[in-house]
């Protein structure tokens, strides 16, 4: 969490203001500050595929709908996105077919205040497509990315541009499945970030249906541990660290890597911080209707590294996680239910109205 000096000011200012008001004002104030203070904060930058997504108007098999809705899906843009709309400055970059749908995820993305200047349109390669199929509660996805313009990414899109005014890079473990290519350009974006003394967030999100016939686990696993921030669920720990148990795979990651903190992620049962040498912090779920869990992953990391990046103690930050993955189950689509700044700050003072 490095902040330009000018924030001393900003605090001292803010400390005085403090002396002269009541209680009452003072949760405004703090407020306040985190607002002014965001003009001096670091930029969060993330990489990976976003695909358009096509979302049918009914349930059941895809062959008998007849009307879908188009959006996009993309585990690095939605984090992206819920972390903007808490003012944290955001930057996404990738690779976009130079066609219609890579135009609309461009614009969408950057349409809710992330910075997508970076990102490259590929004459030969088209957007990645995705297709949601939803009933008895569950959605299943389809996926139409191979030879995508994103798997295509490589070391030498690594540019130095990239990491201008940069604070925290966060990855996950989808963009080096993708292709060769994908994982030498994550590899050189840890490598960058190392160099840069910049902390790194991941997330190994493991899908497996990428995989193929491989086995990814070593490379994850890897990666993980080079990481300052680890945010992972509890049965990804299982299948990298071969353990769901907080102490053993706090001994497993602390012992072998440069992590300083563990968000580890169990749904419905909450979530659980794991510190170098201090006891775990268990952070309780949100209440919440839920909806459509798919995002609830990446809002979780949003707060999770919003509060992180404004300086907030680890278990706020735990909270944060827990509010905005619970609020963005509560309405269909990945991004649509994330919590905006001021409903985060309304849910953590426990207001019984967030919505307005």
């Amino acid at each position: 969490m490095k902040f330009l000096k000018k924030d001393c000011t900003i605090k001292k200012y803010f400390v005085e203001k403090t002396k002269q008001i009541d209680k009452k004002e003072l949760r405004c104030v703090g407020v306040e500050y985190l607002r002014t203070r965001r003009s001096f904060m670091k930029t969060l930058l993330t990489m990976g595929e976003t695909m358009a997504c096509m979302v049918p108007d009914a349930d059941g098999p895809l062959r008998y709908v007849d009307h879908y809705r188009m959006t996009m899906a993309g585990a690095e843009s939605n984090l992206a996105i819920d972390a903007a709309k808490l003012e944290i400055p955001t930057r996404w970059f990738s690779r976009l077919g130079q066609d219609e749908f890579g135009v609309m995820i461009r614009n969408r993305i950057r349409g809710e205040g992330v910075d997508c200047e970076a990102v490259i349109f590929d004459e030969t390669r088209p957007t990645g497509l995705m297709c949601k199929q939803t009933g008895n509660g569950e959605s299943r996805v389809f996926y139409y990315r191979t030879g995508s313009a994103a798997a295509a990414m490589s070391e030498t899109d690594i540019a130095p541009e990239l990491w201008h005014d940069v604070g925290v890079l966060h990855l996950t473990g989808i963009t080096p499945v993708l292709s060769e290519s994908c994982r030498r350009a994550v590899e050189k974006a840890f490598d960058e970030a190392e160099r840069r003394k910049i902390p790194i967030s991941f997330d190994p999100n493991i899908r497996r249906k990428l995989w193929g016939q491989q086995d990814y686990k070593p490379l994850l696993r890897a990666l993980s541990l080079r990481s300052t921030l680890l945010l992972m669920g509890a049965e990804e720990a299982e299948a990298l660290f071969g353990t769901r148990e907080p102490a053993r795979i706090a001994d497993a990651v602390f012992s072998n890597g440069a992590v300083q903190a563990i968000a580890l992620k169990d749904g419905a049962r909450g979530s659980i911080i794991l510190l170098r040498g201090v006891a775990p912090i268990p952070i309780a779920p949100w209440s919440c209707h839920c909806v459509e869990p798919i995002g609830a992953g990446d809002a979780f990391n949003a707060g999770f590294l919003a509060g992180w990046i404004q300086g907030r103690d680890w278990a706020i930050c735990g909270r944060m996680g827990a509010i905005a993955g619970a609020m963005a189950t509560e309405t269909p689509g990945d991004i649509e239910g994330a919590p905006t700044r001021q409903q985060m700050e309304k849910a953590l003072q426990g207001a019984a109205e967030i919505y307005r």
